[in-house]
């Protein structure tokens, strides 16, 4: 199992200096991947929690981020397709890919909040279906010399894409309802789970991406099954999968390996102590500097 690092991206932290620092060191230690996730807005209450009050563009990071590394892949997991256009986003993406040399994976989900299907003017209504073609939409720019579609929701008139990727980056698909696991076996590289994914029963959720593969012809192993590791090192006794002391943690990534899994990666924007605007940004990096040291390919 691989094992990769989110980039800081929501609070205090998520700083041009220290997005440096923790991709470079990243990198240096051995992890396969650096990781992003979309928020376009946050409830005034706080609802939604801390890790989603200020939280930056994750296609324009990983942009950023291809500038200051050389080997290691970058992610996002995800962008949620109703909330832009396949042509936009496959712009983007092989932007990203190319100024990476080819690095880049690109997951895509459906998104949850009503307040941003709102704002960005996206209905709900026959959302999967819609996400299917949207797919299709992609894929058909990042290979077809001459870029043309006629759907039921998209159109691209007879028209050239260019600058193509330097290879279609791999797409992993979100979501946890069985119509979205069945999608990802039937049209995706890969499933990526989300920071409320139950970690203890996350073999079953994989089993039904596998079975959806399978039934459409496909080799399940030849499926990635990412997760985010959404950590939070605690030293009190609290205790769960990916929260307890650093060593607890480590022990944490095999069973997630037995289970199917085939990448984690450890993501700290999802510690309410790290990941909000009112954290300590000093502090929220000597945690991010201990658990990079402690949780890295080479220690585990």
């Amino acid at each position: 199992m691989q094992i990769g690092f989110a980039i800081p991206h929501s609070g205090s932290w998520a700083t041009p200096d220290n997005v440096l620092h923790v991709a470079t060191r990243a990198e240096e230690l051995g992890y396969s991947s650096l990781w992003t996730f979309q928020r376009l807005l946050s409830p005034v209450d706080g609802a939604w929690g801390e890790m989603y009050r200020s939280v930056a563009d994750p296609m324009v990071t990983l942009g950023y981020a291809a500038a200051i590394t050389t080997q290691i892949r970058l992610g996002v997991a995800v962008v949620n397709m109703p909330f832009v256009s396949p042509v936009l986003l496959a712009k983007q993406a092989a932007t990203v890919d190319l100024l990476s040399k080819g690095r880049l994976d690109l997951g895509l989900g459906l998104g949850w909040a009503d307040e941003e299907y709102a704002a960005a003017g996206a209905s709900k209504e026959r959302v999967g279906r819609r996400s299917e073609e949207f797919i299709k939409v992609v894929r058909t720019l990042f290979t077809a010399p001459v870029a043309e579609f006629e759907g039921e929701f998209y159109r691209i008139p007879r028209t050239s894409f260019e600058p193509k990727p330097t290879s279609p980056p791999p797409i992993l698909l979100g979501g946890t309802a069985p119509a979205a696991l069945k999608r990802a076996g039937r049209l995706a590289d890969g499933w990526v789970s989300s920071s409320r994914a139950d970690l203890v029963h996350i073999g079953e959720s994989i089993g039904i991406v596998k079975a959806a593969a399978a039934a459409a012809g496909r080799d399940p192993a030849a499926l990635r099954f990412v997760t985010r590791g959404a950590v939070r090192v605690r030293t009190d006794g609290e205790r769960r999968p990916l929260t307890g002391t650093l060593d607890q943690i480590r022990s944490d990534f095999d069973d997630l390996a037995a289970q199917g899994v085939t990448e984690v990666f450890v993501d700290l924007n999802f510690d309410p102590e790290v990941g909000s605007p009112d954290a300590d940004p000093g502090v929220s990096m000597r945690r991010a500097d201990e658990a990079l040291a402690a949780l890295a390919p080479s220690t585990t």
